[in-house]
């Protein structure tokens, strides 16, 4: 017998419950919504002071919390990980080290000696990424020729050509257009404090004849090595009036799409490189285009009493969501009349963000389709996110269902229906679902030297797709079923079924890893009333048992993304651990000793004011290339579990009844 919680001690989880929904409200704003900081590596702070020299408008006060948050980051090794605990990476350490000495930080120090020692043992600055080496070229340390040719005549191209910016994910478009511009006019740092970082490179830049080099992925990426040589001497042979209508192009989709405060795409990257851009081609700083540029830029800042960091973009949109679903799991038969306030909130909120006026970039790919969706940020109008609108529509369903006849469920049944609409139409064609683009798999492009970081492209992942089974699913006819939703549903579980992985699991492309898979799935599975006798769940729930630690909880390491065992890691983390408990109560395993000894974890770890630790990260941007930390990951989703657990255990019937 377990001596741990027992299924029948539910008043413990009350507590429990009680408490995390308490600690969630403290962050809830004025107007409903939620957002918490969403922190990623050394890269984006970094950058952020690089950006701020190049444009000649340091700021010292920031600029010194910005120093703090590096320096306390810094790693054993010498430099600076993509993650918590992670290992030394070079792009991000050569980039550190760069903005603290623009700082002030003397090369001398000791953590200045050891961050150079580990950058050059790991083969210089020469052999950083090259977005990287593109920062370098910006400041004049490497020649231009170090990053890969990248023609702004690209702009020009027709649809049909083999590379085009409606083939490239969102992400990709959105930095890549400004940075075009910057690659074609090469302009130079002002850098008035003269900081150069020569020190780090084995070989001087001048004297570097393989910046595009190996290894490669594939033999396209051998030849497109030969295409990118070729391109060279092409490139400076165009006409200077295609190369200025082309400029053109480029500053007229940025203008088209620089969204306010919240910024081009929504991402730093992109909205860095549009700060630059405009720069670069003289607008004075109070140009209303360059002004709003620098603005979002600035909206990203973190500052706390000692420390300060650049975020690489805002999450409302999906901490509100997520809040959402956890609160209403916690006000779920409470006697408490008014637990369902702060969700009528969060919905009436969200429901104000709909995007239904902008027809965004998606539609290349999905002529015709009406416009709906929510974005990831408060704006982000020509980039709806198909995960999050799925998320959303979830919750606005959770609200239908428990008021049918008043305003705000009249107000939210139209609103699923254009989601329900748009998100059919963004299914591709295999049956999965991309984040943000339908049939954005291109892979070919993921080899040209540009690409890298193998992150260019938007394909269908198993996580996006499950989300969007589980809302199609949840809101169809509990008694009569949506004939129309019936192949789009049957086509991504086929799709699913066929992605699954030999252990059980699945890839978890924005949260760590097979876990967050794992769970997603299971959870769709259910909605679409797939049996907990079938194969593959029983196949999933055995990953989910053999991967539980002997504390009862969950962790996986974002090393699973490069080839480490897969859902493990040196210690259970609340937010990995509520996933697998969803995902095994989405199973029909509520009553069981795993569920039960997880559920036990997430009670004993839980701190006196109701709160988790967690610092390891648990979410992704790009595998092995950009991790994420939401920081309200640790509070919703160990509620939403806990909360879930206790409605089960009370009531008679132990089958999940929501798609989330």
């Amino acid at each position: 017998m377990l001596d741990s919680l027992l299924a029948t001690d539910v008043s413990r989880i009350d507590d429990a419950v009680t408490r995390a929904r308490a600690a969630l409200l403290a962050h809830r704003r004025e107007d409903g919504h939620f957002v918490f900081p969403l922190e990623a590596d050394a890269t984006i702070p970094a950058e952020f002071v690089l950006l701020t020299h190049f444009l000649d408008r340091p700021d010292v006060a920031l600029e010194t919390g910005i120093g703090v948050y590096l320096r306390g980051i810094q790693a054993e090794h010498g430099g600076w990980p993509l993650f918590h605990d992670g290992a030394f990476d070079l792009s991000a350490s050569v980039k550190a080290y760069f903005a603290l000495k623009m700082i002030g930080d003397s090369p001398d120090a000791p953590h200045m000696r050891r961050a150079r020692e580990a950058i050059l043992a790991a083969g210089g600055a020469e052999r950083s990424n090259v977005f990287t080496r593109a920062q370098l070229a910006l400041f004049g340390e490497v020649p231009w020729r170090a990053v890969p040719a990248m023609p702004v005549e690209i702009m020009l191209l027709p649809r049909w050509f083999p590379f085009h910016l409606d083939k490239v994910s969102y992400w990709s478009r959105t930095v890549i257009v400004p940075l075009l511009v910057l690659m074609a006019l090469k302009p130079r740092a002002r850098n008035p404090r003269g900081v150069r970082v020569q020190e780090l490179f084995v070989t001087h830049p001048e004297q570097v004849r393989d910046w595009i080099r190996g290894p490669f992925r594939s033999r396209w990426g051998v030849t497109f090595r030969y295409i990118d040589q070729a391109l060279r001497p092409l490139e400076k042979r165009l006409p200077h009036a295609i190369r200025q209508r082309a400029i053109g192009r480029a500053v007229a989709f940025v203008t088209e799409r620089l969204n306010g405060e919240d910024g081009l795409g929504g991402i730093y990257p992109a909205m860095a490189n549009a700060a630059m851009m405009f720069d670069t081609l003289g607008m004075p700083a109070d140009d209303p285009r360059a002004a709003i540029a620098w603005q979002a830029l600035r909206k990203l800042v973190v500052r706390e009493p000692d420390r300060a960091w650049v975020q690489p973009c805002l999450s409302p949109v999906w901490d509100t969501a997520l809040a959402g679903h956890a609160l209403a799991e916690a006000a779920t038969g409470t006697a408490d009349a008014g637990a369902g306030e702060p969700v009528a909130s969060a919905n009436a909120w969200l429901r104000e963000r709909e995007i239904r006026d902008v027809v965004g970039d998606w539609a290349c790919a999905r002529p015709g389709t009406a416009v709906s969706g929510w974005a990831f940020q408060y704006r982000n109008d020509h980039y709806p996110d198909v995960d999050d609108t799925a998320v959303v529509g979830m919750l606005l369903d959770r609200e239908r269902r428990a008021a049918p006849g008043d305003a705000a469920g009249s107000a939210n049944v139209d609103a699923i229906e254009r989601a329900r609409t748009w998100i059919r139409g963004m299914q591709c064609r295999g049956g999965g679902w991309g984040a943000f683009d339908a049939d954005n798999d291109h892979m070919v492009l993921n080899h040209i030297p540009f690409a890298d970081h193998g992150a260019l492209l938007d394909p269908p992942t198993a996580d996006v797709t499950a989300r969007c089974v589980s809302f199609l699913a949840q809101i169809q006819d509990r008694v009569n079923g949506n004939a129309a939703d019936a192949d789009v549903i049957a086509r991504a579980l086929a799709w699913l079924r066929s992605e699954q992985e030999a252990d059980g699991s699945w890839f978890g492309r924005w949260g760590t890893n097979y876990l967050y898979g794992t769970w997603s799935v299971l959870c769709a599975f259910n909605a679409a009333g797939v049996p907990a006798d079938d194969k593959a769940v029983r196949r999933a729930i055995a990953f989910l048992r053999e991967t539980q630690r002997e504390d009862g909880g969950w962790g996986e390491d974002n090393e699973s993304y490069a080839g480490v065992s897969r859902g493990r890691y040196h210690r259970s983390n609340p937010s990995q651990t509520a996933w697998a408990l969803l995902g095994l109560m989405a199973a029909g395993e509520a009553e069981s000793e795993a569920v039960a000894r997880g559920i036990e974890f997430l009670a004993r770890s839980q701190r006196p004011d109701g709160t988790w630790e967690e610092a390891p990260y648990t979410a992704v941007g790009f595998p092995r290339v950009f991790y994420l930390r939401y920081h309200g990951y640790k509070l919703y989703f160990p509620l939403l579990a806990l909360a879930r657990y206790r409605n089960l255990m009370r009531g008679n019937d132990r089958r999940v009844g929501w798609g989330f």
